[in-house]
């Protein structure tokens, strides 16, 4: 008998659409593989959900908060079902900006300057910290968003505007802008998968030119590097995902300028769209969507 699989998608952080339609796709090409899939939301149902449905495995199509920083995995090393991805601690960290970034410069990974800001300067002073600290233009961020939600590359003169536009989260990250070439490199359990150039027409490689195909975002695959740059590309992206702790598959962002290779975040819980990266450098090693899907559930487990 064809194994049961509950996935969880939708929930109701900023990414939800993007969690309904990777559980949409992961549940209709397990179907066509003859498996029996249940798509939950996770609300006040799930619980009664899964106790009637009975999967073997339970797959997490969530993105952003609650479904990517922990708090979705303690409940489900609580319920005691195998699930994908990473657990609650490698999750924890990697959502969290600022703890991950502590993680990269304790271990001499490459990533941009920054500070924590709590709006609790004037824009003059701010202004000023800046230009002492990082220098113009710089990236502003929430610490705990993913798919550059609310992210703004930001000069002198916009800096003011677009600060206010993210007062809500109280504590941001104000980074140093790295210019140059968007990488992005994904592993899966102890496996290289490889890596794919982005070349977005809009001004970086925002929510837009993630998720809609009108922005026309180049994928480059392969990625045009000498070889040893590759490696040393692929090496640092798996030592960042043990280095958190990380399962299953994984998604490492870099900018690539001047010969170095910065480390900008880990996603754990990559998008799994029709315009997603992972299922994309992976369909170009031979491992087509189905076969992704099916390495991501053999490393399904619990008391991660």
């Amino acid at each position: 008998m064809k194994k049961k699989i509950l996935i969880i998608s939708g929930g109701i952080s900023k990414e939800r659409i993007i969690s309904l339609e990777t559980g949409r796709q992961v549940a209709k090409e397990l179907k066509k593989n003859n498996y029996r899939v249940k798509i939950c939301e996770p609300d006040k149902n799930f619980i009664s959900v899964t106790k009637s449905f009975k999967p073997h495995f339970i797959f997490n199509a969530l993105h952003g908060q609650f479904g990517e920083d922990g708090y979705i995995q303690t409940i489900l090393e609580v319920i005691g079902i195998p699930y994908t991805h990473s657990g609650v601690i490698a999750s924890a960290k990697a959502m969290d900006k600022e703890i991950s970034k502590k993680i990269f410069i304790k271990n001499k990974i490459l990533t941009p300057k920054y500070f924590i800001f709590t709006f609790n300067k004037t824009n003059k002073e701010l202004i000023s910290l800046v230009k002492k600290k990082l220098n113009f233009p710089v990236v502003i961020k929430p610490i705990n968003e993913g798919s550059s939600v609310n992210v703004y590359i930001c000069t002198k003169n916009n800096l003011s505007r677009n600060i206010k536009l993210l007062k809500d989260y109280k504590k941001i990250l104000i980074e140093q802008f790295i210019p140059g070439r968007e990488i992005q490199s994904a592993i899966i359990g102890k496996k290289k998968l490889g890596a794919i150039e982005l070349k977005p027409k809009r001004k970086f490689y925002d929510y837009k030119a993630k998720y809609n195909s009108n922005a026309k975002t180049e994928h480059i695959i392969p990625v045009d590097l000498p070889k040893k740059k590759y490696k040393a590309l692929m090496d640092i992206t798996f030592k960042a995902h043990n280095l958190m702790g990380c399962r299953g598959v994984t998604r490492s962002d870099f900018k690539y300028f001047k010969g170095k290779f910065y480390l900008l975040e880990i996603n754990t819980q990559p998008g799994m769209t029709k315009l997603s990266l992972v299922p994309e450098i992976s369909a170009y090693i031979g491992i087509n969507f189905i076969n992704l899907i099916k390495l991501i559930l053999k490393d399904a487990s619990i008391n991660k």
